[in-house]
């Protein structure tokens, strides 16, 4: 999944030439595209286009059942329906044995072989209807087969239609539509109210709600708002906030909105996450790897035992010709058509539900190592917790009053760039409503400690412990500051001229939902929860009391947390680790799935994770694990169906109870079963929910 840094470069690189020029590029979606039709073993495109396979396989049907008809009319001479089974051959093993032949080619045996030898058999035997039927039920099986699979990828494909093909662009104060392939970067785009977003950019005028579900899976609109500063590069910028930033293919609100454009369209998100889903679908999960391993193997045998049983009637009393059917038949029985696309209907399925959710899962593995966890490691901060502090406690002291104490410290720190500054001037703001504030002047910032002004000729001074060190802190103040840090809250006393007039607290507070995504998770079967931060044991600790951690490690640098998530993943055998994807990366390479927040706005983050929660939306990861447990669910049924009917029909076939016939049918029926089967995890719901209550409802009923 890593970039090459050339073609990272190159595709960075964009001229208003290419515009002028009219030159017209391909996206990066049409690419993959093209991509998948080369490499899907069963999309044909013919004299019929895509529904050539289909329309083969119909004819194939009809000139059998005309054949088959005729046969039974004396009347009719027995050539006409050997005309009409050989041409039923024709149609039904055109792409049959043009599979088999690459394969052969290519130093290989697959399933297309043994059907076609089988069909063969049957000729030479004169079963010439029987051999038709094979071919007929085979090449129809492998046509519904590619419309089931077409309909699972439709749904990722479905993503490249999200941006619009053309945006209108502000040039010379002069309105231009142009095709989004020749936007180039800092265009100024136009977008009207209720419309869809054509290119990743920054808002730089206008205010308003997006729609961003398409790309975040975010249920509620995000506001968005100018850029501070219109005439930076933003392209260069690594995070850029929520409220400046858009995506293509998400929808406007009511407002018209003007976007300032900083990726070009082949490397928007909505590209990427085509083209990383496209890439995914190619990678092979455990179980598929197991599936190919089986059928380099099985075919072999089956080819030599097919080969021993045309001589059973050297041992048998019989003659060749039955032992020969015989042969065929077992062939026809050993061939495990559903067993070769079991898994990959699955993985394809589970990976484009997800990436309708807003979860980018790279391929089969992440997919089903998701499924197996029972221990996820978390980075705290900007994961469970907002990533921000906010200001928590008000405390005021010798007789001050909360709004008092309040005013005074946001005059001083309204004129701080301090991030703490930032949350108590907010926090402060939110309580006071629209009071009016006292002015601060000689503000004075001390690093590392605080800050001190004058208020109304009185001077002031905030800070930590540490900026007070000269001075007798009262023990009872001393006592309410240390109950305040063992809780995991930074302090802050405020002291005018002599006296210490209160004292506030701040917190990089959970997230609101975490409590209970982290009860949804146990509830899927995760037993252990850890909680991996550089912050102090007892803010960890104190985080990890409030949402449900099962536990906390504190004072973590990025290596500590490597060998944390290295010892977990061999306590546990398998563990995910859940971060930002940028300094937890190296923590995330050594887990068994990486999972990076937010990875919509960070191309660090889509590069890095095995998967990627595309809105920052700690609500996705439930979801996402519910996913992977049903869809390795299915991978396991779908095995054990495919498995089972070889098993069972093998045997049947050598003692001859059973024929190719119902041989044939049992295949190709427990073909379309298998990819029926994995076709439901398109409809996938996360009902955690109505799990839950379910489940509170027999323990009721039990009792």
């Amino acid at each position: 999944m890593k970039t090459n840094n050339k073609d990272q470069k190159s595709r960075n690189t964009g001229s208003a030439a290419q515009r002028d020029k009219h030159v017209p590029e391909k996206t990066v979606t049409k690419d993959q595209h093209t991509d998948h039709k080369e490499e899907d073993a069963h999309e044909h495109v013919g004299i019929f286009g895509k529904n050539t396979e289909l329309i083969f396989s119909l004819i194939c049907g009809a000139a059998l059942g005309s054949g088959f008809g005729l046969s039974k009319i004396a009347a009719v001479p027995e050539w006409v329906s050997l005309s009409l089974y050989i041409t039923a051959y024709f149609f039904g093993g055109f792409y049959t044995a043009k599979e088999a032949v690459q394969t052969v080619i290519k130093g290989g045996f697959e399933i297309d072989f043994l059907m076609l030898v089988a069909a063969i058999g049957a000729a030479i035997l004169g079963s010439w209807m029987e051999g038709a039927l094979l071919l007929f039920l085979f090449s129809l099986g492998h046509a519904l087969e590619h419309y089931a699979m077409s309909k699972a990828r439709k749904s990722i494909e479905a993503l490249t239609s999200l941006a619009p093909p053309t945006a209108l662009v502000l040039k010379d104060g002069n309105q231009q539509e142009i095709r989004i392939e020749d936007l180039v970067l800092g265009d100024i785009i136009i977008i009207k109210p209720n419309s869809k977003i054509p290119a990743d950019g920054v808002v730089v005028k206008g205010e308003g709600s997006v729609n961003q579900a398409p790309i975040t899976g975010e249920s509620v609109p995000v506001d968005k708002s100018p850029v501070p500063d219109l005439d930076k590069d933003y392209s260069k910028e690594k995070s850029i906030k929520p409220q400046y930033r858009v995506f293509a293919g998400t929808i406007n609100g009511a407002a018209v909105l003007e976007v300032k454009v900083i990726k070009e369209a082949k490397d928007s998100t909505i590209s990427r996450l085509v083209k990383m889903v496209n890439e995914a679908e190619k990678q092979k999960s455990p179980t598929q790897l197991f599936t190919d391993k089986f059928e380099k193997y099985f075919v072999p045998v089956v080819l030599i035992l097919v080969t021993a049983l045309c001589f059973a009637f050297l041992i048998i009393d019989e003659p060749f010709s039955k032992s020969f059917y015989r042969a065929m038949a077992v062939l026809v029985a050993a061939s495990p058509c559903a067993l070769a696309i079991s898994t990959p209907s699955a993985v394809l399925s589970g990976v484009a539900r997800a990436a309708r959710g807003g979860v980018l899962i790279k391929g089969g593995r992440p997919l089903e190592d998701l499924g197996s966890l029972n221990a996820i490691a978390f980075d705290k901060t900007g994961t469970l917790t907002e990533g921000k502090p906010k200001l928590t406690n008000v405390i005021p002291l010798q007789g001050t009053t909360e709004e008092a104490l309040l005013r005074i410290a946001i005059a001083v720190e309204k004129l701080s760039d301090h991030p703490l500054a930032e949350a108590i001037v907010k926090g402060g703001m939110e309580m006071l409503k629209k009071q009016s504030l006292p002015s601060a002047t000689k503000v004075k910032g001390i690093t590392g400690r605080g800050v001190e002004a004058e208020v109304e000729g009185k001077k002031i001074m905030i800070g930590n412990k540490a900026l007070f060190e000269k001075d007798e802190v009262p023990a009872e103040i001393i006592k309410q500051v240390e109950d305040l840090e063992k809780g995991g809250h930074t302090t802050m006393l405020v002291k005018q001229d002599k006296d210490f007039i209160g004292v506030l607290s701040l917190m990089d507070v959970p997230r609101a939902e975490a409590k209970k995504v982290l009860e949804e998770l146990a509830s899927l079967g995760i037993k252990k929860m850890i909680m991996l931060t550089g912050d102090n044991q007892e803010v960890g600790e104190a985080v990890a009391k409030q949402i449900g951690i099962t536990k906390a490690m504190g004072n973590l640098m990025p290596e500590d947390k490597v060998n944390a998530v290295q010892k977990l993943d061999k306590s546990e055998k398998m563990v995910a680790m859940v971060g930002d994807g940028v300094n937890d990366a190296p923590a995330m390479a050594k887990s068994t799935v990486g999972i990076a927040m937010g990875a919509a706005g960070s191309d660090v983050a889509l590069e890095t994770a095995d998967i990627a929660l595309m809105g920052d939306k700690l609500e996705s990861l439930p979801f996402a694990i519910g996913l992977s447990r049903k869809a390795k669910g299915i991978i396991k049924q779908n095995l054990w169906i495919s498995l089972g009917v070889v098993a069972a029909l093998i045997p049947l076939t050598i003692l001859g109870i059973t024929s190719i016939g119902p041989a044939v049918m049992a295949h190709e029926g427990s073909t379309l079963v298998v990819v029926g089967n994995a076709l439901r995890l398109l409809a996938y719901k996360n009902n955690q929910k109505q799990a839950a209550r379910q489940k509170k409802r027999k323990m009721f009923n039990g009792r």
